[in-house]
């Protein structure tokens, strides 16, 4: 039996003898350890690029006669959390049959569609257009890898030179092509002409390495990386960047931040113009310093060479040439000057080398923006691409910081970069991806979100695809709700305290930091002191009109500033209450800051509409299992109020509705989603009723 796959999915595939017994895996056990352990160490390539393969004999599931195959990890995956699924498996004389049918350079789209029919089994991840390097070089173990000092040489204007000089005959140069067919017989035939060799620096590109085994092979890879490492450090000169640029040095990192935050929405709302983009603010010393430096201009100019840089990261990026301490209202200015100014010349760029055949442009706005003395901020379709767009960007700064120390850097052509860009096969890659959920693009931020409704909701938002940020005067189980949701990709946990406004100026400001700006807001932080008129204080009713009424006008004013800046619309939810229209015993100042609240949602829907700013409320009844408010004495106040056990009173309040149904906070966090994901675009001022049905609080 061949290379089978079970439905189990707790089942590891594997591969069976004639007679349906397991046989050995250790040659893709061995290739998973390699490509673990160099994918893990960012020197060594970044995060999705590269791959590595492996040859070895397995038993034809016709005939039975063993037949040699090819493990190679597979499109999309990354090295670093490479397992058994995500390589392709091909039969190696079929696939190296194809060398006598290659059309040439001219058709080289067609043979991806090739390698299909080379595969070997079922299941499997899809063959990747770096197949027939593997394949090809006649060599049981290859790697193809990304490292920044591999790119440095691989970019820079005397690259060959430099190869010859750092490894002498143990590493060739292989003159740049597009990844493809032809590049594995160019690697294949050079490998072949140079017995001594251990791998390659491929032109503008990165590194191939091989060898008789997994363990040769790594060593071989980590020998160039390393070897180009001690080169550059050795040879190269100390400040390849120039000399500081008066005035771009970075800022205090307080004031750094503060103008990250205050940039950021007006950026996101740039880098959003054609399609909506999260965005991830980076501020590390290779940035901060690359910008302080008086080539950063000229290096920025010409764009990344790695086509898994400039794929993420287009071509080039948008720098701001003002000083880093530049009046904020002139940096706003200027940012919109160049990026009309940008999608211009990428709309040029396009028009210059697109043929009748070329995908249509995808986008004219900038993956990258740079800002001296503060940072760099990166945008994509998810915080996940936003994040990795900014690390390739670092890993380009380095490889330029490298070629500028031994030689000047020299990237592939303009017309090359697009080429890849607009590749067929990119296209296909994109038309492959999943569509994206209905908040996808979307920020969240959800006040008293560490628990209870709050939580309920930020939880319904992130499995729907917003990035969510949990505001709650409690940082720590802030941060512990964020986890439970997702990574630092999904969620995040900051500290609120809604009744002061500084600290919603800096929670806002965070969440633009996170992730670009903010698109959504709910006012659910809240308490409640039950009691009758006679035995409210002046405190209790301070504190209920301080964390409610003013901290959700607090948090509307400050989400209202940043939604206005990025021009993206945005909608801002109210958690009220049905004690918002309901008049019920001994409730006066929680009922009262309730009705304040459902009338903000009114006057701010007036207001904010012509910004395309949506303001609508929900009006739930008593929450009591999983709610915060409840746990914390509301309850057993409200129980005693209408003469019931606490543990009964989500059931005394189920019995008084219409439909008969206790609320629980997910029913809450169903109607957030109802009025934010899209089918209620045109809906703004609406409180929706979340209370099995109360009669005496439905809306006139």
């Amino acid at each position: 039996m061949g290379r089978v796959s079970t439905t189990d999915p707790q089942s590891r595939p594997h591969h069976t003898d004639q007679q349906g017994e397991p046989v050995s895996d250790n040659a893709v056990d061995r290739l998973i350890a390699r490509s673990n352990a160099l994918g893990s160490d960012p020197r060594n390539t970044n995060f999705a690029g590269g791959n590595t393969s492996a040859k070895g004999e397995r038993p034809d599931p016709v005939t039975g006669r063993p037949v040699e195959v090819l493990w190679v990890k597979g499109s999309g995956g990354d090295l670093g959390t490479l397992t058994e699924d995500g390589l392709a498996v091909l039969r190696l004389d079929r696939l190296r049959a194809l060398v006598d049918v290659y059309p040439g350079e001219e058709r080289e789209d067609e043979m991806v569609a090739a390698f299909d029919h080379c595969l070997f089994g079922k299941g499997g991840a899809a063959p990747s257009i770096d197949t027939a390097m593997h394949g090809l070089v006649d060599a049981p173990h290859v790697d193809h890898l990304h490292p920044d000092s591999g790119i440095a040489l691989a970019t820079a204007a005397d690259g060959e030179a430099l190869t010859r000089e750092c490894f002498g005959d143990r590493v060739v140069w292989v003159p740049w092509r597009r990844p493809g067919f032809q590049l594995g017989l160019d690697i294949s035939a050079i490998a072949k002409a140079n017995p001594n060799a251990i791998g390659a620096i491929l032109g503008g590109h990165g590194i191939t390495a091989w060898g008789s085994t997994s363990e040769e092979s790594e060593a071989n890879s980590l020998e160039i990386i390393r070897a180009a490492e001690r080169f550059i450090a050795e040879r190269g000169r100390p400040d390849p960047f120039g000399p500081l640029l008066p005035g771009h040095e970075a800022l205090p990192e307080t004031e750094r931040r503060e103008r990250a935050a205050a940039l950021a929405p007006v950026i996101r709302g740039l880098a959003s113009t054609d399609h909506p983009q999260v965005g991830r603010f980076t501020d590390t010393d290779v940035v901060l310093d690359f910008l302080a430096r008086t080539e950063h201009p000229r290096l920025a100019a010409l764009g990344t060479s790695c086509p898994d840089h400039f794929l993420r990261t287009k071509v080039r990026p948008l720098v701001l040439d003002l000083p880093a301490d530049a009046p904020l209202e002139r940096v706003t200015e200027r940012l919109r000057e160049l990026h009309e100014e940008y999608r211009a010349r990428y709309r040029a760029y396009y028009e210059r080398y697109a043929t009748p055949d070329s995908p249509a442009i995808r986008g004219a706005d900038p993956a990258i923006v740079l800002v001296p003395g503060v940072g760099m901020f990166s945008f994509g379709k998810d915080t996940k691409t936003a994040r990795v767009a900014g690390e390739f960007y670092v890993n380009a700064i380095n490889v330029m910081r490298g070629a500028e120390a031994v030689s000047s850097y020299r990237p592939i052509e303009e017309s090359e970069k697009f080429r890849i860009e607009y590749w067929a096969l990119e296209e296909a890659k994109l038309a492959r991806l999943p569509e994206p959920k209905p908040l996808a693009t979307r920020v969240a931020l959800v006040t008293g979100a560490a628990s209870g409704i709050g939580k309920a909701i930020a939880t319904r938002l992130a499995a729907e695809g917003a990035c969510v940020v949990i505001a709650d005067l409690d940082a720590d189980k802030a941060a512990e709700a964020a986890a439970e949701i997702g990574n630092s990709d999904v969620a995040v946990g900051v500290a609120c305290d809604v009744s002061d406004a500084d600290a919603v100026a800096r929670a806002l400001g965070e969440a633009c930091l996170a992730f670009g700006g903010v698109d959504l807001v709910v006012n659910n932080a809240g308490l409640s002191i039950s009691k009758p008129l006679l035995e409210t204080t002046e405190r209790d009713w301070d504190l209920q009109h301080d964390v409610m009424a003013k901290g959700s006008f607090l948090v509307s004013r400050e989400a209202a500033r940043i939604m206005i800046a990025q021009d993206m619309g945005g909608d801002i939810v109210y958690i009220a209450s049905k004690n918002a229209v309901f008049a019920g015993p001994n409730n006066i100042a929680y009922s009262a800051v309730k009705a304040d609240q459902a009338h903000q949602v009114r006057l701010l829907a007036a207001e904010l509409g012509g910004h395309g700013i949506r303001v609508n409320g929900v009006n739930p009844d008593g929450v009591v299992r999983g709610s915060g408010i409840f746990a914390g004495g509301w309850g057993a106040q409200r129980a005693k109020v209408y003469g019931v056990e606490e543990e009964e009173l989500g059931r005394f309040y189920a019995q008084r509705t219409i439909l008969g149904r206790e609320v629980l906070p997910e029913h809450v966090a169903n109607a957030v989603f109802a009025l934010t994901a899209g089918d209620l675009s045109h809906t703004t001022g609406l409180h929706v009723p979340v209370d099995g049905g109360v009669a005496a609080a439905f809306l006139r």
